[in-house]
């Protein structure tokens, strides 16, 4: 099979392409960067107009139906929500989108909206609002860490949120949700080192308050297929979610190094709705990342 991926040219996305060349299927890589080093990683390669481009979608169209894609697994923010609204029209074309629905990536795409799901739901999570009531300031709609900051005046708050300040260990949990929105995969791995809002080193540990949490979330709405949740753990044990990517996420390698390769489930039980048998996890695997070379003329 043929798979599509996004944003291939980051620095924690060649795990996914080697994830799907160990499953013996072959990787369409894009990119908004000609030199991009998956050009030489994947089987195909083709350059992308960047997200806001008026072109992007007829570009997108014309590298799926050109090159017979059979699966897309969505990575980039910035077109998530667009996916989740042409998944229908493409599963008619046979092209699988892995991806929750629209409702649900609209939640968590906007802060707001997710501080009112982890409310709704009894989730534990930081105070917020939507007036300068707190001091750390965010973005409705941002991602990673981009235009977070500590406000010491007033500001606009215009399409932002306030939250208050939680110190304590982060947590990151890679999740696999079969086609039922059941999660087979809850998989905590403590953040060990973070280099650019990407993690760079962590360790898979069970931790059950967590994983019950998870299990709660899911059962409030419908995940499908890899999805990264954040949290923190505070000094007397509490915990605190503060974040949902509907998504597969840069540091899952851990996730599937702890378990198993997730891109044949994809096609086993989202796609042709086999039943998954999960292994066993690997609690205290640690993973540590470096820069590594591609050379080329």
């Amino acid at each position: 099979m043929w798979f599509f991926t996004e944003a291939s040219g980051s620095l924690t996305s060649h795990y996914l392409i080697k994830a799907i060349k160990e499953a013996n299927h072959k990787v369409i890589a894009t990119d908004i960067d000609e030199n991009c080093y998956a050009k030489r990683l994947a089987d195909k390669f083709f350059l992308l107009p960047k997200a806001d481009d008026p072109n992007l979608w007829k570009v997108i169209d014309d590298v799926l139906y050109k090159a017979r894609v059979d699966i897309v697994i969505p990575s980039l923010d910035e077109t998530l929500y667009e996916w989740s609204l042409k998944k229908v029209t493409y599963k008619e074309k046979n092209i699988n989108i892995i991806i929750s629905d629209s409702d649900v990536i609209k939640t968590f795409q906007d802060k707001w909206l997710t501080y009112l799901f982890f409310k709704d739901n009894n989730i534990p999570t930081p105070k917020t609002s939507l007036d300068q009531e707190y001091p750390l300031i965010k973005p409705r709609l941002g991602r990673g860490s981009k235009g977070i900051f500590k406000a010491t005046e007033k500001v606009e708050m215009k399409g932002n949120i306030s939250q208050e300040i939680i110190y304590g260990t982060e947590y990151t949990i890679d999740v696999f949700c079969d086609y039922k929105h059941n999660p087979i995969y809850i998989v905590p791995r403590k953040r060990l080192n973070v280099k650019e809002g990407k993690s760079t080193a962590g360790i898979v540990v069970k931790h059950e308050k967590i994983e019950n949490y998870v299990r709660k979330m899911c059962e409030a709405t419908k995940f499908i297929g890899p999805i990264n949740i954040q949290c923190f753990e505070l000094e007397n044990g509490e915990i605190k979610f503060i974040e949902v990517n509907p998504r597969i996420a840069g540091g899952m390698a851990l996730g599937f190094a702890a378990t198993e390769n997730w891109i044949p489930l994809i096609i086993s039980n989202l796609i042709n709705g086999e039943k998954i048998q999960p292994v066993k996890i690997k609690y205290g695997l640690k993973m540590m990342r470096y820069y590594s070379e591609v050379f080329t003329y």
